[in-house]
């Protein structure tokens, strides 16, 4: 029962009343890992470090000297945050077999509170796309594409078709912690955010989806993407316990100088009883192109929730929206072409044999060490900021992302307390579906509803709200003040306890023939 509780209530009581050790924890977590590897969340599994890091939590609650509520606590960390004596490959043969000299801030903070690192997690090759299927180790499936609620709806074409070809992504590009956290392999995950990384896979997962506001987490560790926009996420299985990861990491980094001077006080999440003072804002133009009637269904109930428990809720615009994607693609090709520069053969990771010349072996290096995707958003990237064109792109991209920002400085200016809006377009798509287009159409269709929070710095967090008509899990986002987390976080653990989102009933029959099934009333059909 431990394995589905929240972190400070259940789980944390439970090992400071002795009723599971945290070496039970791990490995009950472990042999998890292992009877869903087909899900493909993990890249690497730390199994010895895990077990030597509960066994030292294991002597301290002995003592009754736990460090903290995630002391013991099994987490996942994705592939693209470093971490000392455990390779950190982000999904591409640039990185294969690179280990780290030095932990990433953010986890580090997370050892130092107790927490026990299971491994790193899949990803999109350098954390570019939005299905996690472009890494190097292969895609990640997601979890509901085995649960109970999937199966019963999908009714496939024939037996042999039916797991093979019908499970559907992730989400990207942190699928791989989204995956893992679902599927209760762990219970939280490290993910970064740049344009929805972590709030997309958040919904297709049916988890939760933090990314706070740019400068209240240290990057320093994070291989870095879009550096303007990059920020660790934290995927939990509910609110509260998103609230207690957040706790533990957020603050100034000496290492980091975007991180904010002020100290950051730990909060624990009030139970909102009144909702009345509140004013929720519905963005007229995130009814874009292409959002499912399922989510815009799902979206008006939401609002009415709201409205019908005595908040304020009004529409509102952001009209320079409609520009973002766009704007977003050019800053973030031309950041990704500079960050690259560094994966050059030289100093670490892949090198090629070639050796006519430093140049040649720089280029076969690249060549052989990147996939398309990356080598496709280097040459975009280089193409914005030529000399010819860096008016004309990098910097009128800079002059429209001020102005995305400015509508939500506008709106939140009004009396506008949080934005509520849909995180994705659709519910998971069948992989064999998701393939049929390229990278780039694919990850322009999927930021379109999550990247404009990145471009102004602002907290954002998905919510699972409930199944669509295939059993698949839909999300809906919240979008708050900047480094107003606290508020953020509240109203989403209020909307989080009315909508009572189902539980996912796994199913695995794999090889083995056995089957584990978590299962806990559903809530609401």
């Amino acid at each position: 029962a431990a394995l589905k509780g929240g972190l400070r209530l259940q789980v944390s009581a439970a090992l400071k009343e002795g009723r599971v050790t945290p070496t039970e924890l791990c490995q009950r977590c472990l042999s998890l890992i292992k009877s869903t590897k087909f899900l493909n969340a993990y890249i690497t599994v730390a199994e010895e470090t895990a077990l030597k890091q509960a066994e030292e939590s294991e002597t301290r609650y002995r003592r009754g000297q736990p460090l903290g509520v995630l002391d013991g606590i099994p987490i996942a960390v994705k592939d693209n945050f470093n971490t000392a004596g455990i390779e950190t490959t982000c999904a591409s043969n640039m990185l294969k077999g690179y280990i780290s000299p030095y932990n990433a801030t953010v986890v580090q903070k997370l050892l130092d509170q107790g927490a026990v690192l299971l491994g790193k997690t899949n990803l999109d090759e350098f954390a570019m796309g939005s299905g996690s299927t472009d890494g190097v180790f292969g895609p990640v499936r997601n979890p509901w594409s085995y649960s109970r609620q999937y199966k019963e709806k999908s009714v496939p074409k024939s037996r042999s078709e039916d797991e093979e070809s019908n499970w559907v992504i992730t989400g990207g590009s942190s699928g791989g912690s989204a995956a893992a956290v679902s599927s209760f392999t762990c219970f939280a995950a490290l993910g970064s955010d740049t344009g929805g990384s972590t709030r997309n896979p958040a919904a297709h997962c049916g988890v939760v989806g933090l990314k706070p506001t740019y400068g209240l987490i240290s990057r320093h560790g994070l291989i870095p993407l879009v550096n303007s926009m990059d920020v660790p996420g934290i995927l939990t299985r509910c609110v509260d316990d998103a609230a207690v990861v957040l706790g533990s990491l957020a603050g100034h980094d000496p290492k980091d100088s975007t991180t904010i001077q002020d100290n950051f006080k730990p909060f624990e999440l009030p139970n909102l009883t009144d909702v009345s003072k509140l004013s929720i804002g519905i963005p007229k133009e995130y009814h874009a192109p292409g959002l499912s009637s399922e989510i815009l269904a799902l979206w008006s109930k939401a609002a009415d929730l709201f409205k019908n428990a005595g908040a304020k809720v009004v529409e509102v615009s952001l009209p320079h929206t409609r520009y973002s994607i766009v704007c977003y693609h050019v800053l973030c090709t031309a950041e990704v072409a500079s960050n690259m520069a560094r994966f050059d053969g030289l100093e670490y990771g892949h090198r090629s044999d070639m050796n006519k010349s430093t140049e040649s072996m720089y280029a076969a290096t690249r060549r052989e060490g990147f996939n398309d995707v990356v080598r496709g958003r280097i040459l975009s990237g280089n193409y914005f900021l030529l000399k010819q064109n860096y008016e004309n792109y990098f910097i009128k991209a800079q002059k429209v992302r001020r102005l995305i920002a400015n509508d939500f400085v506008k709106v939140f200016g009004s009396g506008v307390d949080i934005l509520l809006t849909p995180t994705t377009l659709s519910d998971a798509v069948p992989y064999m579906e998701f393939i049929k287009e390229d990278n780039r159409t694919r990850s322009a269709q999927d930021d379109i509803l999550t990247q404009a929070a990145n471009m102004a710095g602002l907290p954002a967090i998905n919510v699972p709200t409930g199944l669509s008509e295939r059993g698949l899990p839909v999300g809906l986002q919240f979008i708050g003040r900047s480094f107003q987390e606290k508020q953020l976080l509240t109203v989403a653990k209020w909307f989080e306890k009315q909508v009572k989102f189902p539980m996912i009933q796994l199913e695995v029959k794999r090889h083995n023939h056995s089957t584990f099934q978590h299962q806990k009333s559903a809530f609401f059909s």
